[in-house]
């Protein structure tokens, strides 16, 4: 996914951060916070937070996360202390502010496909190759579910055709209400189930009529 954010665009697959069409330096671990901060935005992450994802494990003190945003506003073109893309919430911790664009998915370097997912009145478009589904960030297909695993399942689409598989999940991938153990070709209308998202497999035809989504379809599993 790519991100433009005011003059600069964040993209997340080749790990670049560019200004004014010029690359700009910036440290593995700012860019993983500015990627933490856009997927949520506008929600506020606690230091807390940010600590553990950015330092998992890690007893860090204070002014690291500190040093780590100003980096980070340095890199975005940001002057000073104040508030830009950065907001601080006093007291709390740090959340994105201002307009993040994103960007058209044909700009993805495997190119659009015929094949979306539906869940929860979203629509998700997957490009050709490889579409990771999880509670990362950085996936592409990114699902804010404590039930799913950060790297939970992959779908492959290759000549119109889409593969699933499971990536070791905690809670399992489920095709159908049966457990993918191996990869599975998908058809439309199938019903995927990851921890307790359910999503609804969409497969492009240009020579059916439209066909209308039942309310079911786009439900998160309970």
């Amino acid at each position: 996914m790519r991100f433009r954010i005011g003059d600069c665009v964040f993209d997340r697959e080749s790990r670049e951060l560019s200004r004014a069409g010029r690359p700009v330096p910036i440290s593995p671990k700012a860019f993983l916070l500015l990627d933490l901060l856009l997927a949520r935005r506008p929600r506020a992450f606690s230091k807390a937070e940010l600590s553990e994802a950015l330092w998992p494990d890690t007893f860090v003190v204070e002014t690291n996360l500190a040093n780590l945003v100003a980096e980070l506003r340095a890199a975005l073109g940001e002057k000073g202390r104040r508030d830009g893309f950065v907001r601080t919430v006093h007291g709390f911790g740090y959340a994105f502010s201002g307009e993040a664009v994103p960007e058209d998915p044909k700009d993805r370097h495997g190119g659009v496909s015929g094949v979306a997912l539906l869940a929860d009145g979203r629509t998700f478009a997957l490009a050709n190759g490889e579409n990771v589904l999880g509670r990362d960030p950085a996936a592409e297909v990114f699902l804010d579910d404590t039930a799913v695993s950060r790297r939970h399942a992959r779908i492959t689409v290759r000549n119109s055709q889409a593969t699933l598989e499971d990536l070791g999940s905690k809670n399992g991938t489920f095709l159908g209400g049966k457990p993918v153990t191996a990869p599975a070709l998908l058809r439309d209308a199938d019903a995927i189930l990851l921890g307790s998202v359910l999503l609804t497999v969409w497969l492009a035809d240009p020579g059916r009529s439209t066909r209308t989504l039942r309310g079911s379809e786009s439900k998160r599993a309970r």
